[in-house]
């Protein structure tokens, strides 16, 4: 039998950023080493046939300015027009998860609210904060849908939303 560690465990009191949750679809390009190029959903590769909501048409069309991303997994949020909440807005847009230094001009940052420790009033007030000035994102939408916190420590993800947040996705 093999042997099996246990995991190290992350200390509690360490930073955090808490960002904008955007109601979109997840959406993410690769760009090998080599220059392979691909557009891909939360759960699969796409293509302009097999699409997601025009995401790897758009990725497509915006190829050369993308492969300014470089090297790797570019994970973010494709959203606006006909795409869940829409944020009242008349194009969609992909919002990159982690800022980069060099954003290519068709691309948006995911808009960061917090940094410092992680604490349930730096959380809690993020999000009324949130709830009260509306997006962040989409500036002017006052529904907007909540706010996702990495734990930098421990590299984990938690959301909170605005709105139905003690009940399960499927049961909204």
């Amino acid at each position: 039998m093999e042997f099996q560690a246990f995991p190290k465990i992350a200390r509690y009191s360490r930073d955090c950023i808490i960002s904008e949750k955007i109601d979109g679809t997840n959406a993410s390009i690769y760009i090998g080493e080599d220059g392979e190029f691909r557009a891909g959903s939360r759960t699969r590769w796409i293509t302009p046939v097999d699409d997601n909501f025009g995401f790897a048409m758009w990725a497509s069309k915006h190829k050369d300015e993308l492969m300014l991303l470089g090297p790797g997994h570019h994970f973010g949020e494709w959203w606006g027009v006909g795409i869940q909440r829409g944020y009242e807005l008349s194009e969609r847009r992909f919002s990159l998860f982690k800022p980069c230094t060099a954003i290519p001009a068709c691309c948006h940052s995911v808009p960061i609210l917090y940094t410092g420790p992680f604490d349930t009033e730096a959380i809690n007030g993020t999000l009324a904060s949130l709830k009260l000035r509306g997006s962040q994102a989409a500036p002017g939408y006052l529904k907007p849908e909540g706010i996702v916190i990495f734990h930098q420590a421990a590299r984990v993800m938690f959301k909170k939303t605005i709105d139905s947040d003690d009940k399960p996705k499927g049961a909204i």
